[in-house]
C-alpha cells in the first residue's frame, strides 16, 4: 500500500473518531470538507476547503487532530493542513466595442454608519474569527456560512461587522438588495402589520432581499408570533441561497424562550463570537479613535485609559470625544494631557467603569452554581475532583475577566501562594486544548459572567 492510500485510511479512521468527539455542527463545519492528499509514514497531508477552515482547525483542534491521527495509525503522526491557493484568472482579451459605463456605487442605507468598515475594525485575537467569517460572507453572500451568527457582549463590534458587510457587499455588487435592521425594528414593523393587515408588503419587504442583516436577535426570544413570522422568512431566504447574518448578545442555546426550531436553524451555518478585547487590542482601538478625532495621545495616557476602560469598549470612544472637546475649549495640545489631568476630566466615566467591574465573589458564585457545588467550597480545603476543578475554573476566569494579580486571586480563594492560581490557569488551558466540552463550558461561563457587569 502506498502512502496516499495508507494515509487516506488513517484519515478516515481519525475522522470517524472526530465525529464522535465534537458536536455535529462543529464536525460538519470544520472537518467534513477536509480531504487527505498524501504524506509519508510520519505525517498526513490534509487539504482544507478554505483558508478560514485551515486557520480555525489549526488553532482550535490541533492537539485533538494529532491525537486521533496517532491513535488511528498506531504510531506517532503529525499532519500538514493547507488550503488551495486562489488561481488568478487570466486577463480578458481586449475588446473594440464600447465598454458599458461602470456601475455607480449603491447609496448606503441611512442606518449604516459609513465609518464602520472592515478597514476601521480593529482586529485582535478575540475577534479574528468573526472578522474572517464576515469578510468571507461579504465576498460570496449566500454561499458560505449561511446563516452567520455572531454573538458577544455590547460594545464589542458586532454592529460594526454588520455595517462593514453591508458596505463591502454593495461596493462589490451595487444592485444587491440588502436590508439591515434591528430586531426591535423588525418586531415593531410586525406589530404595525398586524394592526393594518398589510401582510403582502411586509413579506415582500423581507423575503425579496438578497442579504438580510438582523441586529440584536435576542429580542425575538419572548415574542412567539414574531418568531413564527421570522421562521418562515428565514426558511424562504435560506432556501433561495440568500445570505442571513444575525447578531446576538449570547449563543443560541442560551436563548431560553426562543423556539427550538429557530435555534436549530441558527446552527445551520457558522456560530462565532467577539470576545472582550485584551489590553493590547483596547490600546489599538483607542489609538485609532484618537487618530480619527485628529489627536495623538501621550503613551502614558493611552495606557492609563486602556487599563481603566475594560467593561464597555464604546467608552473608549466616549473618552476620546470628551478629551477632544476639552482641548478645543482650552486650546491646549494633546501632548499637554497628563494621566492626573485625564483622570479628573473623565472621573464620571471611570467611576462608572469601576462600579461595573467584576469581583471574585461574583465569579465564584456563578461557577459554583454551574457545577452545582456550594459556593463555600470555593474557599474551603476540599480537594475532591469536582470541587478542585470548579475552583480552578473560577481562578482561571478571575484571571481572564478581572484585573486582579495572581496573588490577589489566590488570596480570594483562601490560598497564600500565587502558584495555586498559576497551576489553575495551566490546568484549565490544557483541558480546553484537549476537551471540547471543557472548552464549551469555559466559553459559556465567560459570556455569562461578562454579561453580569453590563
Amino acid at each position: 500500500m502506498n502512502f496516499l492510500e495508507e494515509n487516506k485510511a488513517i484519515w478516515n479512521a481519525a475522522r470517524n473518531e472526530l465525529r464522535a468527539a465534537v458536536p455535529d455542527s462543529a464536525f460538519s463545519t470544520w472537518f467534513a470538507g477536509i480531504t487527505c492528499t498524501g504524506g509519508d509514514d510520519a505525517r498526513v497531508d490534509l487539504s482544507a476547503p478554505s483558508a478560514f477552515v485551515e486557520l480555525w482547525v489549526s488553532r482550535n483542534y490541533h492537539d485533538l487532530l494529532e491525537r486521533n491521527l496517532t491513535l488511528a495509525a498506531g504510531r506517532r503522526m503529525t499532519y500538514r493542513l493547507t488550503a488551495p491557493e486562489e488561481v488568478p484568472q487570466p486577463e480578458p482579451p481586449p475588446v473594440t466595442r464600447a465598454e458599458p459605463e461602470p456601475q455607480r456605487p449603491a447609496p448606503l442605507p441611512t442606518s449604516i454608519k459609513s465609518d464602520n468598515t472592515f478597514e476601521n475594525f480593529v482586529r485582535g485575537p478575540e475577534n479574528e474569527m468573526a472578522l474572517a467569517a464576515a469578510l468571507a460572507v461579504s465576498k460570496d453572500p449566500g454561499r458560505v456560512y449561511n446563516p452567520l451568527f455572531i454573538y458577544g457582549g455590547p460594545g464589542l463590534g458586532k454592529t460594526h461587522l454588520l455595517h462593514a458587510i453591508a458596505q463591502a457587499v454593495l461596493a462589490n455588487s451595487p444592485r444587491t438588495r440588502l436590508l439591515y435592521i434591528t430586531c426591535e425594528a423588525f418586531t415593531n414593523h410586525y406589530i404595525r402589520t398586524v394592526a393594518d393587515g398589510s401582510w403582502t408588503d411586509f413579506r415582500k419587504h423581507y423575503r425579496q432581499t438578497d442579504v438580510l442583516l438582523l441586529d440584536d436577535v435576542q429580542f425575538l426570544a419572548e415574542r412567539e408570533r414574531t418568531q413564527e413570522e421570522f421562521f418562515h422568512t428565514f426558511n424562504e431566504l435560506h432556501n433561495d441561497l440568500r445570505q442571513i447574518v444575525l447578531t446576538c448578545d449570547r449563543p443560541p442555546e442560551e436563548l431560553r424562550t426562543l423556539e427550538d426550531r429557530l435555534k436549530s436553524r441558527f446552527k445551520w451555518g457558522l456560530i462565532t463570537d467577539v470576545g472582550t478585547p485584551s489590553l493590547e487590542t483596547r490600546t489599538a482601538i483607542l489609538r485609532k479613535k484618537a487618530a480619527a478625532a485628529g489627536m495623538t495621545l501621550p503613551p502614558e495616557v493611552e495606557t492609563f485609559l486602556a487599563e481603566r476602560i475594560t467593561v464597555d469598549v464604546r467608552n473608549l470612544e466616549g473618552a476620546v470625544l470628551r478629551l477632544r472637546a476639552h482641548l478645543e475649549a482650552t486650546g491646549a495640545a494633546p501632548s499637554a494631557l497628563t494621566v492626573e489631568h485625564v483622570a479628573r476630566l473623565l472621573a464620571p466615566l471611570l467611576t462608572e467603569e469601576a462600579r461595573s467591574k467584576l469581583t471574585p465573589e461574583v465569579v465564584q458564585r456563578e461557577v459554583a452554581a454551574h457545577y452545582r457545588i456550594p459556593v463555600s467550597d470555593m474557599t474551603s480545603k476540599k480537594r475532591t475532583a469536582d470541587v478542585a476543578f470548579a475552583r480552578q475554573v473560577a481562578m482561571y476566569l478571575c484571571g481572564k475577566l478581572t484585573d486582579m494579580s495572581l496573588t490577589a486571586i489566590a488570596a480570594a480563594f483562601g490560598k497564600s501562594d500565587h502558584g495555586t492560581a498559576i497551576h489553575a490557569r495551566r490546568t484549565v488551558e490544557a483541558r480546553c486544548d484537549t476537551e471540547e466540552h471543557t472548552r464549551s463550558e469555559i466559553q459559556f461561563l465567560t459570556e455569562k459572567i461578562t454579561r453580569l457587569r453590563r
